[in-house]
């Protein structure tokens, strides 16, 4: 991810893929503690009781700790990467459409083979979710 490109204001998430275009629009805005991911809740991202899916909570609280665990859990640079080992993940509360999402990370360490980092999701104060994730280091 290119660190120029974020400010400490939300904006465009700068690295996409096809499946996080369709997910999105993703929205970021860098802090003196990590990354912070955000996404306004639409009736597409619901399930058929009008609630965010729990699905699209697990797929930011992934973005989330693995950019951060990438970006600031340590050494980085363009011979690795990171992939997803484990995620757990938690649901508390939920959204509805309209709803501003907002998710941070804290990385609990960043090894050469091994990364951990947890997140949490929120509405506003009101945490929704939270989540774990181990990430193994790979070469590309």
């Amino acid at each position: 991810m290119d660190m120029n490109a974020l400010t400490h204001e939300f904006g465009p998430l700068p690295r996409s893929s096809p499946f996080l275009e369709m997910v999105g629009p993703l929205q970021c805005r860098l802090k003196d503690d990590g990354l912070e991911i955000g996404l306004r809740i639409e009736q597409r991202h619901c399930n058929s009781r009008g609630y965010v899916h729990g699905g699209l909570l697990a797929t930011i609280a992934d973005l989330t700790l693995g950019y951060n665990t990438g970006m600031f859990g340590g050494q980085c640079d363009e011979n690795t990467g990171l992939a997803t080992a484990s995620l757990t993940i938690d649901f508390a509360a939920s959204a509805n459409v309209g709803d501003w999402l907002s998710a941070t990370a804290e990385v609990v360490s960043r090894g050469k083979r091994l990364g951990f980092a947890n997140c949490y999701i929120a509405v506003g104060e009101r945490r929704i979710a939270r989540a774990s994730g181990v990430f193994s280091v790979i070469s590309r």
